[in-house]
């Protein structure tokens, strides 16, 4: 039998790091025997899409227990997520979820069901509260050439000059790990703006 966890993460600015610490806090500080994650990949993927999950399957065998820390990084909607515990179920797989526990036939699945469902409904306000935000803020721009936040554009501005940063890697021979923290940045940060996936 073999503890197997799963991570994912929407952007490659977020880290699989505090999902890994919670899990881990959860079975006593005992590693996984195997870990697969997805990076950068949104919710709105199927489970079964996704590269790491992917893996996963192919890894996973009867017997074996899947840790993940939430709902959420189980499927796309409530109803894949149903779909893929229900696949593991089948296959003989305990699914351990963080905070709720094993999953089972029954009255854990109608559990799971109804997580899911609740999830999948936060989803879709939050995807409406930022389009009508975002609506409101060209409202503004166009406007008063300001958002209704006060900021001269849309969207996030950038930690540091994409451009300052490559170059100044690339003078210095630095890795990745270096420049971000000379930059303050984080690895995943640096590595987007240098375009690049090595250390």
């Amino acid at each position: 039998m073999a503890r197997i966890a799963y991570f994912r993460v929407s952007t490659t600015d977020q880290s699989i790091e505090a999902q890994r610490h919670a899990l881990l806090q959860a079975a006593g500080g005992s590693a996984f025997d195997q870990e697969f994650k997805d990076e950068g990949i949104s919710g709105a993927t199927p489970a079964a899409q996704r590269a790491g999950f992917s893996e996963l399957l192919k890894f996973i065998r009867q017997g074996d227990e899947l840790h993940v820390y939430a709902v959420d990084r189980l499927g796309r909607d409530a109803l894949d997520v149903q779909a893929t515990v229900r696949a593991l179920l089948d296959r003989g797989v305990a699914v351990e979820i963080h905070g709720l526990g094993r999953i089972a036939r029954g009255v854990g699945e109608l559990i799971l069901a109804v997580l899911a469902q609740v999830a999948d409904m936060e989803r879709q306000r939050i995807a409406e509260r930022t389009a009508a935000g975002r609506e409101k803020a060209r409202e503004a721009l166009a406007a008063t050439g300001r958002t209704h936040r006060g900021k001269a554009s849309l969207g996030r501005p950038q930690a540091a000059d994409p451009e300052a940063v490559k170059a100044w890697r690339q003078a210095q021979g630095a890795s990745i790990a270096t420049t971000a923290q000379h930059f303050g940045l984080s690895v995943a940060t640096v590595k987007r703006y240098c375009g690049t996936a090595a250390g």
